[in-house]
């Protein structure tokens, strides 16, 4: 009886699912790589060597920060592009290309803009946070997780937590807890202030893990296997959703009941429910992969792929 009844609502959802387009468009100054929302405004990591700032209610660019292009071997100058940013108590944190293979990482506290790491320090972060207490922690590509106190410039730690490369990385809203994925499909839960490891999640993916999203006690993670993980942190809910190709990124809404992730060759983007998986409405008109979902509130969200065009969407949860 239970299983007709599950089988009645899912062909119910199915059935009055339905296609939403975004209500609105903006063209970054390069192709998005990530961003983050903080009072109203976007701050957009773009390749053109500058973080646009957004501001969501008019959806129009009001600022920029930049920073010097790269030289080339050959004396050519090119953008140095940003691959991840952050905001925390009016500071905006990034990390860059530099000109060696290595990166750099800043900070703009709304009027300076300072380096708190050198490429010359032959560090490779992937993403970049402030923790709690306004210092930073980043995670490396050989899945190294380091603390830095970015006043004095140092690190409090540098721990290896893994033997694959780093995934997806993402912090709790209080900035206390740490979740990251690698290479193997494993995802793990971390204290930042110790770098200890208190949780892993290895049954749902058998490859590597893209992105993950964390909200209200919930993973879900984007897998190269074409799977959606969905974890609790209470460990009472671990399941898995098939697409039909590479999952590339993943969302979830504040109060974590919503999830969305990047669905088929089309660049589509499907609603979910995570209580039970249930699929709900598609957002379609992206036109590359994507690299960034962002919920802004329960009904409102942001996405970014491979391309200068940031999206804005109402969805009716």
């Amino acid at each position: 009886m239970y299983k007709i009844f599950l089988t009645l609502i899912l062909l119910f959802s199915t059935m009055h699912a339905k296609d939403l387009s975004p209500i609105a468009k903006i063209e970054a100054s390069g192709l998005v790589s990530d961003f983050v929302e903080d009072n109203g405004l976007l701050y957009v990591a773009t390749d053109a060597g500058c973080v646009d700032i957004i501001d969501l209610s008019t959806q129009k660019i009001v600022s920029k920060i930049k920073i010097a292009p790269l030289a080339t071997a050959m004396g050519d100058f090119v953008p140095a592009r940003i691959h991840s940013v952050d905001r925390f108590k009016g500071k905006t944190l990034f990390v860059s290309s530099g000109e060696s293979a290595y990166r750099n990482v800043w900070v703009h506290d709304g009027v300076r803009l300072r380096k708190i790491v050198d490429e010359k320090q032959q560090i490779m972060p992937k993403r970049a946070f402030f923790t709690n207490d306004g210092q930073v922690v980043f995670g490396t590509f050989g899945s190294n997780v380091i603390l830095y106190d970015n006043k004095e410039s140092y690190k409090l730690y540098d721990s290896h937590i893994s033997e694959s490369t780093m995934g997806g990385m993402i912090l709790s809203h209080d900035r206390k807890k740490m979740v990251v994925s690698d290479e193997s499909g494993a995802v793990r839960v971390l204290d930042v202030k110790s770098s200890q490891v208190e949780k892993v999640f290895s049954s749902e993916h058998v490859d590597n893990i893209y992105r993950v999203a964390y909200s209200n006690g919930l993973i879900i993670t984007a897998g190269q296997d074409r799977r959606v993980g969905v974890y609790s942190l209470d460990g009472k809910v671990s399941y898995h959703i098939k697409s039909n190709f590479l999952v590339y990124s993943v969302g979830l809404s504040p109060s974590g009941k919503t999830g969305i992730y990047s669905s088929g060759t089309k660049n589509h983007l499907q609603l979910f429910n995570t209580k039970d998986g249930t699929k709900t409405d598609r957002l379609i008109g992206h036109y590359a992969s994507l690299n960034k979902i962002m919920f802004i509130n329960e009904h409102a969200l942001v996405s970014a792929g491979d391309e200068n065009t940031i999206f804005f969407w109402m969805i009716d949860n």
